[in-house]
């Protein structure tokens, strides 16, 4: 019996030297261990040894199978190695030119935002950045933000695992990290590193627990402006956004503020606009900002004296303002990385 389970193992060792392809690999495996193969047939002799015999019989086996599937393994990884080296062709001489000689381009929200930058650089603005993950003070209660506030609910906010520790994000003992809801973080940062007066825009990635469909996203991109200086007024916040988006959507666009309530501004407007010009509107009037003049508890909150220093903010989705401009009505056209779609934009 040993000598019967050398004989085909040295047979599977010699036999799949002539295995080229997996139609022949598995007729090979066929013939030793397949339902009628030489080694099933011998496993199958299990019946007849002796009781006493039984623990080193199968022993033998297992050491063969052992051997066998050593070289099953063997041969499929010369045959894989072999229908890579097909598929890949010949050998890729790296010296020559790459065949896609077309030029690389901007994705669309990168195009959106730089425009919005540029637009607002030219009337003053600087522009300012910050983490993507902050903590509770920068993120909220320094904007004025109730404790009991929805938008700092688990099932709105993105908080960071209690054991998380960040170097470069400063914090209090007792505040939790999250991913940032809105660039407004990055105001408060600014305002507690430099002194009015103050032009900054800030654009970048926020993130939100939100479901994501044709008009929502988990993860987005924003813009937020902030004005600080001495007698700034609502007058002089609609005559920047009147200016804004008649630079960016063109000649003849009116906006129109409608009023409403955030935390960190009062009075609080969101931004209608119109725009004849622009297709797929759905309507005369349509929501594209929010905006409102500081509130003072936000400026103590920095050091500002709110008996000095009066100032304004504002805040705009870029997708959304790139869903306009290119008339897109699905939202998840922009991180799918279809080439179909960005190849428009080129």
């Amino acid at each position: 019996m040993e000598e019967e389970l050398k004989q085909i193992v040295e047979s599977a060792k010699s036999g799949v030297n002539g295995v080229s392809n997996r139609a022949g690999f598995e007729a090979f495996k066929a013939e030793i261990t397949g339902p009628n193969g030489s080694l099933t047939k011998v496993m199958k002799g299990m019946g007849k040894v002796a009781k006493e015999d039984r623990p080193i019989f199968g022993k033998l086996i297992n050491q063969a199978k052992q051997q066998v599937q050593a070289v099953y393994d063997e041969a499929m990884s010369v045959i894989e190695a072999a229908e890579i080296a097909e598929k890949l062709g010949p050998a890729i001489d790296p010296s020559l030119p790459s065949p896609d000689s077309g030029p690389g381009s901007f994705h669309p929200l990168t195009q959106v935002r730089e425009e919005i930058c540029s637009i607002f650089k030219q009337i003053g603005f600087t522009v300012a950045e910050g983490t993507e993950v902050e903590t509770e003070y920068y993120c909220f209660d320094a904007l004025n933000t109730p404790k009991d506030h929805p938008a700092r609910d688990l099932q709105d906010t993105f908080y960071m695992p209690d054991d998380a520790d960040f170097a470069n994000v400063s914090k209090k003992s007792d505040e939790r990290y999250l991913l940032r809801t809105h660039t407004s973080s990055v105001q408060i940062r600014t305002m507690l590193k430099e002194k009015p007066p103050l032009r900054i825009i800030s654009p970048g990635r926020c993130f939100r627990r939100d479901t994501v469909d044709a008009t929502h996203s988990a993860n987005f991109h924003q813009v937020e402006g902030l004005y600080v200086d001495k007698n700034v007024t609502v007058r002089d916040l609609k005559a920047i956004l009147d200016y804004f988006f008649e630079q960016l959507l063109g000649k003849g666009t009116t906006t129109r503020f409608r009023p409403h309530f955030f935390p960190y501004t009062e009075p609080s407007f969101e931004v209608d606009f119109s725009s004849k010009h622009l297709a797929k509107l759905g309507s005369d009037w349509v929501e594209i900002a929010g905006c409102g003049m500081v509130e003072p508890e936000v400026f103590s909150s920095v050091g500002y004296d709110p008996e000095v220093y009066s100032g304004f903010a504002f805040g705009m989705g870029i997708e959304r303002i790139a869903m306009i401009i290119y008339g897109i009505d699905d939202i998840r056209y922009f991180y799918q990385n279809d080439r179909r779609f960005l190849n428009q934009f080129a």
